[in-house]
Parts: C-alpha cells; structure tokens; sequence
C-alpha cells in the first residue's frame, strides 16, 4: 500500500520562500580561496575538461562543499550559493571556478551528443516544437522536468532582460498530493512511460527508453524523473506504445500541481549565482524570458550535470534502460558512441 512521503525532501513553496535558509552567500575567505585558484589554475593553461577534484582542494572551500553536499544529497535537495564574482572575470576564469567546484561534488557528464560536461544555457534561436532541439537552446517557457544526472547545477553569468525566473518542486510534494488528490491517477506514472532520447542514443540502445515518473524505494525513500515533452515526442516512434487517456489525464494532474504556488518555489539569478538541485527529489522549470538586443549582454548560464558517488539508491532503470552508468554506478548523462568529452567556453555551436 502506497503512504506519504516524510523527509527534508518534502517541502512546500512559501515555507521555503519565507524561510531563505537555501540561500548561502559566500564568505570573504571563500571568495579569496576561489580567486587564488583560479588565478593558479588560468596561469597553467589547463583545459577546462582536464580539471578534477584535486585542483580545487581549498582547505578554505571544503565547508562550502559540505553544505552543498549536505543540502542537495542528504537534505531538502537544493541549495543557492550567491556571490561568485563572475562580473571582474573573464569566461574562462568563470569555468574554471565554476568546474572545479562542481568536481569537489561529484564527476560532471555529458549532456548533449556533442559530449559537453560544461553547458551552456543560452538562446541560439533553437525551435523547441523539434524533437532533436533542446529547452536550454532557447528563451521559451521550460515545463517542469528532471535531467539525466545526480545533479545539475546553474551558475548565472547575465540574466535576462525580463523573465528567466528559476521555479523547483518536490517531488515528493508531488507525490503525496497526487496520492491525497488523484489516488486513481497516480498508478499511470508509477509504471513505466516511454520518452524519446532526442537523437542522442547511447551505444546499443534504442532512440527511445521507459523509466517510471516515480519509483517508491525501500524505507521510506522516493525518487522521481519527469520530462513531458520526451514522453510526447516518444510518440514519433511507431513501435512505442500511444499514450492512454488515463496517462495524459495524471500528466496534466501532475503539471498542475507543480504549477501551483502553493506547491513549488520560484527565484530569481543574480550574476554570480550557483544553484544546485538535486534530479531525484526536484522537477525544475524556467519560465520563458526577454533577452537584451546586444548579443554580449544576453542571458547565459552555465551547467553541469555531475554524478556523485554518495547519490541516493536509484531503480535499476535508471542505469540500465535509461542512461548507463559512470564507473561508480551513477547516472552518466548522455553519452554518445564515439563522441569525446569537451567543456567549450563557447557552447560549441
């Protein structure tokens, strides 16, 4: 029989909106242990990809990284770090900070079939309505949905001009209200439903796989992931099943829920900000934006997805029909046969 969640991961928008306790300004010690690497690290010249754990080992950082790591793996499952001072670096001096922190955390994956492990969230003027474009390629309103990793983290180098606010949900929020509101609906997302990989298929796999939207676990826990417009786009394949009446009825259900003020927390980016959220216990949105008419003022974020080897027990979907794994049995992103991985400063396009 099916019960509510509880846990720090069970959470509500205007209790965390009142609370402010996820924000996590940096210190002037931290500030100046994050620009002495960088400034040791730039003058090496390292490839931003060749970065790893031990070349951000700052004795003065590794309270930050706990807190982080305490917050996103072991607690509510977010956190926003505000203050890196990305407005007096350059971009590369901005990736090498923001990459080695996130590799104190856990090992960043790729994210796209071009094997990016550095992301870049910016409008290319990409057509969200095709199947092989992606969300971030573009300025439109993101449904609320979860990435192919343990986490994914933001750092904001320019907002936009209006918009572009952050909006997360628990998911076990999610849960127990689709259980306390729709009990007949919620079987259809705890099976599994099929989404559309979008062009970017792993070695041996279908362009499609099947995960359940939620995955009750062992004590208590729950994990969940959640992309609609996969699941839509799914549909272009004749050999995946159509989706029922009842399925697209607890899909709306639930984008109702999330959508609800009552239910999920919105934020604004300020340069400089870090915001680190946890796939399995958050679905995440933006809502669509206004970008400045100069091209070197429009938003632009990074991204990093990372795998991290203390991440919550998941369901064996979520490594073997779904993603693969890293060498650590984490979610390992997308990976592309044949594709090497690169952290471009450019996006790559």
């Amino acid at each position: 029989m099916l019960t509510p969640r509880s846990g720090p991961q069970l959470w509500y928008g205007p209790e965390m909106a009142a609370r402010q306790d996820w924000v996590r300004p940096l210190t002037t010690a931290e500030i100046a242990a994050l620009e002495a690497a960088v400034a040791r690290l730039d003058a090496t010249g390292i490839d931003i990809a060749a970065i790893g754990p031990q070349h951000l080992r700052e004795p003065a950082l590794q309270p930050l990284v706990e807190e982080i790591r305490a917050a996103t793996l072991h607690g509510r499952g977010f956190i926003l770090v505000r203050g890196v001072p990305v407005q007096r670096w350059t971009v590369r001096q901005c990736a090498l900070a923001y990459f080695g922190l996130g590799t104190l955390l856990g090992e960043p994956v790729s994210q796209n079939a071009m094997g990016h492990i550095l992301g870049h969230v910016k409008d290319i003027g990409a057509d969200y309505a095709r199947p092989e474009h992606r969300g971030y390629q573009t300025a439109a309103r993101l449904p609320y949905h979860c990435d192919s990793s343990d986490l994914v983290g933001l750092l904001c180098l320019k907002p936009a001009k209006a918009g572009g606010k952050s909006s997360i949900v628990s998911s076990w929020a999610l849960f127990n209200e689709m259980l306390r509101r729709h009990p007949d609906l919620l079987a259809e997302l705890l099976a599994p439903v099929y989404r559309d990989r979008r062009g970017e298929v792993p070695d041996g796999a279908e362009p499609w796989y099947a995960v359940p939207v939620f995955s009750p676990m062992p004590e208590g826990g729950l994990v969940a992931t959640y992309v609609r417009s996969a699941m839509r786009k799914a549909q272009r394949f004749p050999e995946v099943p159509r989706t029922t009446p009842a399925l697209e009825a607890a899909c709306d259900a639930l984008d109702a829920l999330a959508e609800d003020p009552a239910i999920h927390l919105d934020m604004d980016f300020r340069p400089g900000d870090m915001q680190f959220v946890s796939n399995h216990w958050i679905m995440h949105s933006r809502t669509a934006y206004e970008d400045f008419p100069d091209p070197a003022d429009r938003r632009h974020l990074f991204r990093l997805w990372l795998a991290c080897a203390d991440g919550p027990a998941l369901p064996e979907a979520y490594t073997a029909a779904w993603q693969g794994a890293t060498a650590r049995g984490r979610p390992a992103g997308i990976r592309v046969p044949g594709v090497p991985l690169s952290a471009p400063l450019d996006g790559g396009w």
